[in-house]
């Protein structure tokens, strides 16, 4: 949390810098380009996994997007963009729990080498966005979310990479139902954290100011 409660504090100024706009810009691209790698591989291989980790990915690049709308303006503005995107996240890992059930239901076995490759390919993505944002992992609510959703992703690909094996190892489903069960409580603990502190920053603005343009 930064120091100050003004606009203008350090975090702000970091979050406007064309630094984080580039970094911003480069994780959009990637998540992007993931999505659609990732849930194209999911439905061939038939991975509840991979299908959720496909849509992290693309939720992700829709954060990023709107990480980048409200870019500039004041604390209000980014904490309202933060709780949006805990809500999505959130809606994100009821949506996976609803697809575990479905691979359930219907019994299916993914292609374990397919979930490797993939999951791996994943991973190193998402490496690359945790590097590029750890500078800015403690910053506001709406940077904090970006550094949050980096990291989930590290842990959920890694999480993918182990029910490939389990799949391989015992030729059933079960590895890649309970991962994917996993990935969904890890999106909705964050969708916590971040409307949490998303819904103190909102609330430590005066509303009879926050719609007023900083002229500072």
């Amino acid at each position: 949390m930064p120091c100050c409660s003004s606009d203008s504090c350090a975090s702000s100024a970091v979050q406007g810098s064309s630094r984080f706009r580039r970094v911003l810009w480069i994780a959009l691209a990637i998540n992007a380009g993931m999505f659609v790698t990732e849930i194209a591989a999911g439905m061939l291989a038939g991975s509840a996994a991979l299908q959720a980790d496909a849509l992290d990915f693309l939720a992700d690049a829709a954060n990023y997007a709107i990480s980048l709308a409200v870019l500039g303006m004041n604390l209000r503005w980014r904490a309202g963009a933060a709780w949006v995107k805990g809500a999505s996240m959130g809606v994100f890992g009821l949506w996976v729990l609803g697809t575990v059930v479905w691979h359930w239901l219907n019994g299916t076995v993914p292609h374990a080498p397919t979930m490797g490759l993939i999951g791996t390919l994943a991973l190193v993505m998402n490496l690359v966005c945790l590097i590029l944002l750890m500078a800015f992992r403690d910053g506001d609510a709406n940077m904090r979310s970006v550094w949050i959703c980096s990291r989930n992703d590290v842990i959920a690909n890694m999480a993918v990479l182990l029910a490939a094996l389990g799949v391989f190892g015992t030729g059933t489903g079960w590895p890649d139902f309970v991962v994917a069960s996993l990935m969904s409580g890890l999106a909705l603990q964050g969708a916590v954290l971040i409307m949490r502190d998303a819904g103190r920053e909102w609330r430590s603005v005066r509303p009879a100011t926050a719609g007023m343009p900083d002229l500072r």
